[in-house]
């Protein structure tokens, strides 16, 4: 009877250790087993979490986010490793017209409020924009200003050689109200197609002087020097992103605009010099 009840301890203990065994191999540091679905046991192998946005999303910017949505980019797809973000920058009309006919898309951010009423009414874009962020126009001219430019003025004079946005994209037309703020006919010898390239013709030696927006100006750094103009503030241009009717990774896509229009694509916009919505 007393080997009977030797041989029954011996194994309540052995199944008492199995127990502690298994319990031990799956609890976390502060000893607490995860339940299923939790994060030690639905990590990815990025170190992603099931729910984290993923896969690819496209967005068709204004030319003028370059460096700041870049930027978000990258905090972005830090944030979430499975995440992968591809831009198309250009004028905004020109993204307007992609997305129009149908460009394989997710994001739109134009960099005036027309543009992004004509893809509005083109029944592309869903639900509302969002104003992520404001910008002003600013005169720079090449490093040690040869044309000794000092003011809106003289962006009417014909010795200089002057570069000015077409007036169908919204540097261009923000250009043309600004000019006419202050009662001044340019004098254009070139007309970009975007921003980018009328700040190009400056940096890279070909024009006196160029008009574009404060935030490229700042991208510029030493290659370009930057003159405020005074009253700028008077014609500001409304930066809106939404998101697309048509957008193949719309979950994702909807995490970004979230982000864009959050504590971060504002911090992001802000340090690159763009004004608060």
């Amino acid at each position: 009877m007393r080997g009977t009840r030797s041989l029954l301890a011996l194994v309540g203990m052995f199944v008492t250790l199995v127990l502690w065994s298994w319990l031990g191999a799956g609890t976390s540091d502060d000893g607490v087993r995860p339940r299923p679905g939790t994060s030690a046991d639905s990590e990815t192998a990025s170190g992603s979490a099931p729910d984290d946005p993923a896969g690819p999303v496209t967005v068709l910017a204004a030319a003028s986010l370059t460096e700041s949505f870049e930027e978000l980019a990258t905090e972005l797809t830090q944030k979430y490793p499975d995440l992968e973000i591809a831009f198309s920058f250009g004028p905004s009309s020109g993204l307007v017209e992609q997305a129009l006919s149908g460009a394989r898309a997710d994001i739109l951010a134009t960099a005036n409020r027309p543009t992004m009423d004509v893809a509005v009414r083109g029944g592309v874009v869903d639900g509302q924009a969002a104003v992520v962020a404001r910008n002003t126009l600013v005169i720079v001219v090449p490093p040690g200003n040869p044309g000794d430019v000092t003011g809106l003025t003289d962006l009417g004079r014909e010795d200089l050689r002057i570069a000015l946005c077409e007036p169908q994209v919204p540097c261009g037309s923000a250009s043309e109200a600004l000019f006419a703020h202050h009662d001044v006919q340019p004098a254009a010898d070139t007309l970009a197609t975007d921003v980018k390239e009328a700040l190009a013709f400056v940096t890279l030696g070909e024009a006196d002087a160029a008009l574009v927006y404060r935030s490229d100006a700042w991208a510029a750094g030493d290659a370009a020097h930057m003159i405020q103009v005074d009253g700028a503030r008077e014609v500001t241009n409304e930066y809106l992103a939404a998101l697309l009717a048509d957008a193949p990774n719309r979950r994702a896509a909807t995490a970004v605009m979230e982000e864009i229009t959050g504590e971060l694509g504002r911090t992001v916009l802000e340090d690159a010099g763009f004004l608060e919505p």
